[in-house]
């Protein structure tokens, strides 16, 4: 008889290792996917996980790499606050979409204006809208009990919604021949997110990706903030008992993460997305999701996961266009490290153990 022997403490062996070993199970579960598609399934790793950064073409892949794990480091980033603190946003998705609409939005109100002062102030209404769009679902849970999973679930469609009604209405392109879309960034310095080291694929979302994980750390280290987020966390009664405002705490972390969020969907609206499209929501909100628990809710664990996430949306696109590999693979695929790495957490609190359970 096979059993699960509960841990008296986590082990802090298999929660390091269990990132590792995610990744290569699903490396392999991934090839055995990639073989039933009729895929030699080494090349098709490789064409994921190795050229993208050592292959012929890395010279334009690196440049794609962070441009790709910008916004998802800097969504996890945010996201990893509250989940350390109990609190489940789970609609980063709709934060990403409005701070995109309220930015582009603040942006395109002064077309053709070339004053350096729009693109700090489009900077700003990003942060803003996707901040109060997860303040929704901090009120709901502070002053109604509502779940805060469904609330910033559901708000991720009520996004979705706006922003097809915006990109065929509000912010619609008046040169544009009647076709849904905004004008595009690219065509507006005044507004547009530039790259400052383009080789490098580094523009202002991924200086403020990285900016974002050093304030995270220093919170999480060295401010009582961050100290009232971790006992949240591992000790909800305990944290009461020391006096921290439950209310401020939900408030913060949901706003907080909206407002990153709102961030990341700026940046790329003004970056390299351009404008606003129906089809402008990538997922990285849901990815996000996924980098943060594969970064174990650290801010340097978050930014190597997140460039890790990059490589496979970079890799899996070369995947598709060389060995015509199905999207829905690839997603599979990313897909695929969380589910792997729920699996292998649970060796970090149980042992395996063989045989009958003895009698009391």
């Amino acid at each position: 008889m096979i059993r699960l022997e509960k841990r008296p403490e986590p082990s802090k062996a298999w929660s390091a290792a269990a990132p590792v070993l995610a990744v290569v199970a699903t490396m392999i579960a991934g090839g055995l996917l990639f073989a039933s598609l009729g895929q030699d399934p080494f090349v098709a790793i490789r064409t994921i996980f190795w050229d993208p950064i050592f292959g012929e073409f890395a010279f334009y892949y690196r440049g794609q790499l962070l441009v790709k794990a910008g916004p998802l480091i800097l969504i996890a980033i945010g996201l990893s606050l509250g989940f350390r603190a109990g609190i489940w946003n789970i609609g980063a998705e709709g934060q990403y979409i409005v701070g995109a609409i309220v930015g582009a939005g603040a942006g395109l109100a002064f077309f053709p204006s070339e004053s350096f002062l729009i693109f700090p102030f489009v900077i700003l209404c990003g942060a803003i809208g996707g901040g109060l769009w997860a303040l929704i679902p901090a009120i709901l849970k502070t002053r109604f009990n509502t779940n805060e999973i469904l609330v910033s679930l559901m708000l991720v469609y009520v996004a979705e919604a706006m922003l097809a009604s915006v990109s065929s209405g509000l912010l619609r392109n008046p040169d544009g021949q009647g076709f849904p879309g905004s004008r595009n960034f690219r065509d507006f310095p005044a507004a547009h997110n530039d790259y400052i080291i383009e080789s490098a694929g580094i523009h202002w979302g991924v200086l403020a990706a990285f900016g974002a994980v050093i304030l995270a750390y220093v919170l999480l280290t060295r401010h009582i903030l961050g100290f009232q987020v971790r006992l949240t966390g591992e000790a909800p009664r305990a944290a009461r008992f020391a006096g921290v405002n439950p209310t401020r705490l939900v408030v913060f972390c949901l706003v907080t993460s909206g407002a990153l969020a709102g961030l990341a969907g700026m940046f790329e609206v003004t970056g390299p997305a351009g404008q606003i499209s129906i089809d402008f929501n990538s997922g990285y909100g849901f990815t996000a999701i996924i980098v943060a628990f594969l970064g174990r809710l650290h801010p340097i664990g978050i930014l190597l996961a997140g460039l890790l996430m990059a490589l496979t949306y970079i890799g899996g696109e070369a995947a598709q266009a060389t060995l015509g590999l199905p999207g829905a693979a690839i997603q599979l695929l990313q897909g695929m490290l969380l589910f792997f790495l729920l699996a292998v957490d649970v060796f970090a609190n149980f042992r395996i153990r063989f045989g009958t359970r003895e009698a009391a």
